[in-house]
């Protein structure tokens, strides 16, 4: 199984960046697909994630500036990310939950891929 994310850089405070995440491999059962981020120093926190059924959950400090959605690959999901605060900056994880068909929930993660954000 392999999750990788993409579309990390470096971007001006105000700006706007999209995250791209493709989980491949005999995953089965994904209930929910999201993102965390870590920042130096810092425990590693929810940004969003989307459960199979499409409800959306969001962490408090990106409400309103950033959208997940997944793509029509049921292995996919994107996070767009707008209105980007120098706080933003952080590894951004993409992580995958799920049920193995014995039943066994499975979690796995993204290598994750860095945003940084400018004063």
């Amino acid at each position: 199984v392999h999750v990788v994310e993409s579309g990390g850089g470096l971007v001006q405070s105000g700006g706007s960046l999209r995250l791209s995440c493709v989980a491949s491999g005999s995953i089965f059962n994904i209930d929910d697909m999201g993102w965390y981020r870590q920042a130096p120093g810092k425990q590693r926190e929810l940004v969003a994630v989307m459960s199979s059924g499409g409800r959306e959950r969001y962490g408090d400090s990106v409400k309103g500036r950033f959208t997940i959605s997944r793509g029509n690959a049921v292995k996919t999901v994107y996070l767009e990310m707008n209105t980007l605060k120098p706080e933003d900056t952080a590894v951004y994880y993409c992580n995958v939950k799920g049920l193995e068909p014995n039943t066994k929930p499975y979690d796995y993660w993204g290598q994750g891929t860095q945003v940084t954000v400018s004063s």
